[in-house]
This record gives structure tokens, C-alpha cells and sequence, in this order.
């Protein structure tokens, strides 16, 4: 059965959700779980205070348990080739990690994660030998006793742990990692005891779970991440995963904490636009048939699913690792009646993830200051040193803005020309699958109204209304660019905002001009079904071929067996056009783009590239496509070429201003609008707020 989503409200007691849970070894305060997360500090030993300090925010803010990042048990199995490993020099400078989190009365574990054929470098080992899609570098086969070895590495890294103060270790068995490899045939085909049949390719997991029970005592907790859907062909079947669960758990395994998909798999599970929950219910299967208390995970964001999810039974405990970087108090915020200003995790995976996957630290795009905890700091001001801010145009940024000056002790009037909150959030927030952006706008305007802050909708300052103020923080944000494109009647020309607002309507045949992240928001916009299959667990399932893993290994359909949504929804004819040669989509995240551009063919969006406008009459859109006029027919035409920065009240204020007040800062997409990043001007706002 689907899990039925919640109003965004959720519901007022977390009585579940916060009460706390006894795992054996251990008692943890609440049921929250901070689940593992690279974020680019784990690397290098000079960085554990930032680590530290990252963590420790999390255990001050109430989360039950952490758990690491991934360590690798030795060197073949870093991701990177200077990836973290958990050995003795490394461990070494953990106590401070420990430290910062047991001062805080919080729990945590260190995940030990073994690459695999994932590995980024030429020491890449695995089941057998080959490569994956995600490295360019072919994996060698382990050895017989190659695999001993590994065995051995886990044990020994799991000690060195607890050694450094850990409370346990999770072993690392999910996301189609070494011990994911092992476990599928479409990976493993060794016919010796690491691989003959089912039984032999559970063996390493199962040696290696026991070998870390005898390594670390039979005080500290042991979790073990397991894979319950593969969504990868070849992979395994539900049988096989549960008898493996069972096998675990009668090697010492406390806690099962799950995991969906592999990394390769071609069905999302952490974007925007898979439901809430989507997964819930393979989770309750595994809890029905073990003993020890299991994990939920894959897009349990919002409180109030959560508790749902834990009230039905589907779960004992839940994982939040992105939420917890949108809001490090979220479990804090639950228990003392401040649900309502929870920063909510949008899941765009922007700052997060897609930084992580191109090598770089992670953060979060509506909290600037994760990761960065040490370096991005808002110092709480005296009411003597308070100052004046108005903070013009209510986008992204300049909500941000004026948050986070009020916070530090300034007094903030926050102006907005319309009568809505959330500038270009506020469209984006009207696209299927996009559905949590205005659970986002919804805790902005709770926490701007806990902070004080003043909010004058449908006024648009002029310079002179603003020479009171100590400060002005110009945040007004972007315009649609127009193109200078010819026109003789003809289609409809229209901007994404008119589209969008709801001011014109798009006809049956559509081109959109500009493939950037806005185009193709605008071309899923125009072909989406209605509703949205992210509001709607089992279509989204069907829409992507999700089933049970006993019918189809890996829990995947072959793509001529997966169901189609109501084809009277994609009956519209949409042309996808840009300037540029490459490829439509290229510079869309890489966590998310592939969906996008997967949504974009399943539509049948026709595509256009190295383009050259013309104009546009009673025929149709007249283009240059490879050196070729052509024209396109179609009702209307979709402009989304770009936005350009609207700022001129910043001159204005400069220029009427007298003596030192008031000083003038631009942010946002009125200071750079060459593409629109709502991660950078967020950031770049909390950094002037920071400095006031």
C-alpha cells in the first residue's frame, strides 16, 4: 500500500517520534538518526575540528544517533584515492569528534564503506573483475584471499573505532558498494565460497558482520546497512534479502538500517519527485521478520511522515541525513512546539550531494552554514549594537537575508512589491514533482515571524523610504530576459513567469526557447500527468517500474513491461530549444539531471540544439538547425533564455543617501543573474547578514 501523505502541517504530537528507544547496547534519546553522509571533511585528518563542530551542532540540536560518513577498512576500498580510511592515523584525531558529540549527550557510529567497483582510482577490487558506470577505472577480481583480507580489514578498523571513542560502527552492505556487489549475481559470478548460489554470495557480508561483533565487544552497537531493493537487474530477490537479514542478526547485527537502490540504478529514490515515503513498505516487511529494531530511510523528510511511518509500524527508527542538514535543531524544534519553523529539506541535492559527487564540500542550499560551522558564523549582536536593516525583495535571498539578521539581534523590515513571498521559489514550487518547495516558503514565513521579523507586502520602496535604515539589503531579484524576436502574429509569445503565475496558457503545440534548469522545469510543466505521480506512491512506482523484487530481480520491470500513466496527459507536442550544441540537460545537477532528461524522453520532447532564432508569424517559430531554416509549428512560444538583474534602487539608494547611512548590499539574482542559483544567493545573503 502507498503511504498517504500528509497535510504539510503534520500532525501536532511527535510522541513517537521523540520517545526514546533502547537498542540493547544503549538507550537513545529519540528516534531520529542523523543516516550516513559524505560531506567532504571526512578526507583529510586536518579537517576533523570542522567534522567535529558539523556533528556536534547536530547531537546539541537533539538527533538520537549519528552516523559517519563512509571510512574505508583499508586502501582498496577508498573511494578517491586520498579517500577517508578508517586507520590509525586517521582514527586517531576522531576523539574529538567523539568528544564533541558525547558532551552533548549524543550517540554515534562510525560507518566502515568499502567501494568496491565504485572506487575512483586503479586499486578498484570487487566480486569480479570489471567496471562500473560510475568510475572510469576497471575493478580487478578479488582473490580468495584478497576477500580474507577484507574480512579482516573490517575487524580491525571496527576496533580502531571504538578505540577512538565510537559507541559502535555500520557496516556499509546498501548503494551497490563491495558488500552489494557481492550479494547480486548481475556482480557476482565467482563459483567459489564467496559466490556459488545465493548462499555463497551472502557469505562475505555474514563473515564480515561476525568478524566485527568479535572485534568490537559486546558492548558497542553494530548497525548494518542492508539493501532491500537493488532496482538494478541481476539484482537480489526478497527472499534472498530477507534470509540474509536473518543471518545478520544471528551474527550480532542490533540494528538494521536500510537502504534503496544502487548508485547506478536508472530509478530515483532521493530527489524532489519521489514521494514521501516511497519505500516505507519494504521496510515493514523486513520488520515483520526480524528481532532487532530497523531503520527507515529515502525521503522521510517532513516530521510529520515520519511519525506516521513509526506509528503504523513500519519502522523503529528513522533515517534523516539531508533534513538535518537543512536544520541541525530539527529534533530540538519537534520537542519544545516549534515544528512549524523546521527548516524543511527540499531534496534538490544541489549543494549536498551533486558538491559531494564533483569532489567538493557539502553544504545545504537552504542552510549555508552546514559543513561550514566553523567558518560561517552568526554571532548573536547586543541590543546597543542592533541595527536597522531593510531587506527589499522577498526571493530566496532576501528571505534569507532577513532571517538571518534578525537572528543575530538586528531589527529587520523585510519589503516584497507583490503579495506573495518566495520570488522564483514560488514558480519553481508549481512544478510537478517540486511539490516540498512550498513547504519551504511555508517555514521561512513561521520563522521569520518567530524572529521578528516586519513584513510590508505589495509596497516597492523608494529610495527615500529607505534613508532611516543603518542598512539596505537589496534582494529584488531577476526579470524574464525578453528576445528580440521578430513577430508577425502568429504563435503566442509569452515568458515562463506569465506561464507560470498563471497568466497565460500554453495551447497544444509548444516551443520553448532556452534548455537551461527553468526550460526544462517548464517542458515537465507542460507534459506532466495531473495529478502528479509524486503525490501518488503506486503511480510513481508503475511510472518507473518499481515491483516486487521476487517477480523481477532487483525489484526493477524490464522497461517494456513498466506501465505508462494516462497517455491523454502527454498528448501535448512540446520543442525543447537551445542555442548551444551540447546536449539538452548537461548542465543540470548530477544527482538529478539524468531524471529530468529521463522524464524529457518518456514526454517524447522533441529537441533542438545549436538553434539560431529568427522570428515568428503566422507559419510558425522560424529557426536556423544546422545551417538549415526550418519551421517549427506550433500555438505558442515559451520563453525561458535567461533573467536579467533588476538592481537599479541600489544606485538610487547610493545616490540619495547623505553622511554614513545607510549602507547599501546586493544579493541574489540582483547582483548575478547570469544563471539563476538560488544555493549561491542564499549563501551570499547569509554571508552579508553575517558581516552586519
Amino acid at each position: 500500500m502507498s503511504t498517504p501523505l500528509p497535510h504539510p502541517t503534520g500532525p501536532r504530537s511527535y510522541r513517537t517520534l521523540l520517545s526514546p528507544l533502547d537498542l540493547g547496547r544503549f538507550e537513545v534519546r529519540n528516534r531520529i538518526v542523523m543516516g550516513s553522509m559524505h560531506v567532504g571533511l571526512e578526507d583529510r585528518t586536518s579537517d576533523a575540528k570542522k567534522l567535529a563542530a558539523y556533528l556536534g551542532e547536530r547531537a546539541r540540536g537533539g538527533v538520537g544517533l549519528i552516523v559517519t560518513g563512509g571510512f574505508s577498512p583499508d586502501r582498496t576500498g577508498r573511494l578517491t584515492p586520498r579517500g577517508a580510511e578508517a586507520n590509525d592515523r586517521t582514527l586517531r584525531g576522531h576523539e574529538v569528534i567523539t568528544r564533541e558529540v558525547h558532551e552533548a549527550d549524543g550517540r554515534i557510529i562510525l560507518q566502515l564503506l568499502h567501494a568496491g567497483r565504485y572506487a575512483f582510482h586503479p586499486l578498484a577490487a570487487s566480486a569480479r573483475s570489471g567496471r562500473s558506470p560510475l568510475s572510469p577505472f576497471r575493478a580487478r577480481r578479488l582473490t580468495r584471499r584478497g576477500v580474507g583480507r577484507t574480512v579482516e580489514h573490517f575487524a580491525g578498523a571496527s576496533h580502531r573505532a571504538i578505540e577512538a571513542g565510537y559507541d559502535g560502527v555500520e557496516i556499509m552492505g546498501s548503494e551497490g558498494y563491495l558488500l552489494n556487489q557481492f550479494l547480486a549475481p548481475t556482480t557476482n559470478r565467482r563459483r567459489d565460497r564467496w559466490g556459488r548460489g545465493s548462499e555463497g554470495r551472502r557469505a562475505l557480508p555474514l563473515a564480515i558482520a561476525a568478524a566485527v561483533r568479535a572485534a568490537i565487544g559486546p558492548d558497542s552497537l553494530l548497525s548494518y546497512r542492508i539493501s532491500l531493493l537493488d532496482l538494478v537487474p541481476g539484482g537480489q530477490t526478497w527472499a534472498e534479502t530477507a534470509t540474509l537479514a536473518r543471518g545478520l542478526t544471528e551474527r550480532g547485527v542490533d540494528v538494521l538500517s536500510t537502504g534503496i537502490g544502487w548508485h547506478e540504478a536508472r530509478v530515483p529514490t532521493i530527489v524532489t519527485s519521489v514521494p514521501r515515503a516511497a519505500f516505507a513498505e519494504q521496510t515493514g516487511m523486513l520488520r515483520e521478520i526480524v528481532d532487532v529494531p530497523v531503520v527507515a530511510s529515502n525521503r522521510i523528510h517532513d516530521p510529520a511522515v515520519a511519525e506516521q511511518v513509526l506509528a503504523s509500524g513500519q519502522a523503529d527508527l528513522i533515517s534523516m541525513a539531508r533534513p538535518l542538514l537543512a536544520d541541525p535543531h530539527l529534533p530540538a524544534k519537534l520537542g519544545d512546539g516549534r515544528a512549524s519553523q523546521v527548516v524543511a529539506c527540499i531534496s534538490c541535492n544541489q549543494a549536498c550531494l551533486d558538491k559531494v559527487f564533483e569532489g567538493k564540500r557539502a553544504s545545504c542550499l537552504v542552510n549555508p552554514r552546514a559543513g561550514h560551522e566553523t567558518e560561517l558564523v552568526l554571532q548573536p549582536v547586543t541590543q546597543r549594537r542592533a541595527r536597522k536593516v531593510a531587506v527589499v525583495g522577498a526571493g530566496p535571498a532576501g528571505l534569507e537575508a532577513a532571517l538571518a539578521a534578525a537572528e543575530r539581534g538586528h531589527v529587520v523590515t523585510l519589503f516584497e512589491a507583490t503579495e506573495e513571498l518566495g520570488g522564483q521559489l514560488r514558480l519553481a514550487a508549481r512544478i510537478p514533482g517540486k511539490e516540498d518547495y512550498a513547504q519551504a516558503l511555508q517555514s521561512w514565513r513561521m520563522r521569520l515571524a518567530a524572529a521578528g521579523v516586519g513584513i510590508r507586502l505589495g509596497f516597492r520602496p523608494s529610495a527615500k523610504d529607505l534613508l532611516g535604515f543603518h542598512d539596505v539589503i537589496v534582494a529584488t531579484g531577476v526579470i524574464p530576459r525578453v528576445v528580440d524576436l521578430p513577430a508577425d502574429d502568429g504563435p503566442q509569445v509569452i515568458s515562463y513567469a506569465d506561464l507560470l503565475e498563471g497568466r497565460a496558457e500554453a495551447g497544444p503545440r509548444v516551443a520553448i526557447i532556452g534548455a537551461g534548469g527553468i526550460g526544462v522545469d517548464v517542458a515537465e510543466y507542460l507534459t506532466s500527468a495531473r495529478p502528479s505521480p509524486t503525490l501518488d506512491t503506486e503511480t510513481w512506482k508503475a511510472h518507473w517500474g518499481v515491483v516486487d523484487a521476487d517477480e523481477h530481480r532487483g525489484g526493477v520491470a524490464p522497461r517494456d513491461h513498466r506501465a505508462t500513466i494516462d497517455e491523454g496527459s502527454l498528448a501535448r507536442e512540446v520543442h525543447l530549444l537551445q542555442r548551444k550544441e551540447t546536449r539538452i540537460g548537461a548542465g543540470l545537477g548530477r544527482t538529478t539531471g539524468w531524471v529530468h532528461r529521463a522524464e524529457l524522453r518518456r514526454a517524447g520532447i522533441i529537441e533542438h540544439r545549436g538553434v539560431t532564432y529568427q522570428r515568428v508569424d503566422a507559419e510558425g517559430l522560424h529557426i536556423l538547425e544546422e545551417d538549415t531554416e526550418r519551421v517549427v509549428e506550433v500555438d505558442t512560444v515559451v520563453v525561458c533564455a535567461g533573467q536579467v538583474s533588476v538592481n537599479d534602487l541600489a544606485e538610487k539608494v547610493v545616490a540619495a543617501r547623505s553622511g554614513r547611512t545607510p549602507r547599501v548590499h546586493v544579493v541574489g539574482g540582483a547582483d548575478v543573474a547570469a544563471e539563476l542559483d538560488a544555493e549561491r544567493a542564499i549563501r551570499q545573503a547569509v554571508e552579508v547578514a553575517a558581516s552586519l
